[in-house]
């Protein structure tokens, strides 16, 4: 099985979701549960074997994405047994932009 690790940005993406859905539903509790689904999500996504997801070499090489309640969770799997979630974004913003051209 891979383990899961949350690189930086999706570290603040997840805090930005939280805070988001909280002020919008005016429920801490409900921003909470959304952002424990994501969490669940990339979990489920990590523990399945082969490669999952759609290939983003528009954005990286080594990028895949895989759409989630209105979210794009990116990542990455690195080696055999590593799965790297590098961003989780709303589906409507512009990707490109936010992945550096090398």
């Amino acid at each position: 099985m891979r383990r899961l690790i949350y690189g930086s940005a999706a570290v603040r993406d997840l805090e930005a979701i939280l805070d988001y859905v909280t002020r919008q539903s005016a429920s801490l509790d409900l921003g909470l549960r959304f952002t424990d689904a994501l969490r669940q999500k990339c979990a489920h996504l990590a523990e399945l074997p082969g490669a999952l997801g759609r290939a983003r070499p528009e954005l990286r090489p080594d990028i895949r994405s895989f759409a989630f309640k209105g979210y794009v969770i990116f990542f990455r799997y690195l080696g055999e047994d590593l799965f790297e979630v590098v961003n989780i974004l709303e589906g409507h913003r512009d990707v490109d932009a936010l992945f550096p051209k090398p």
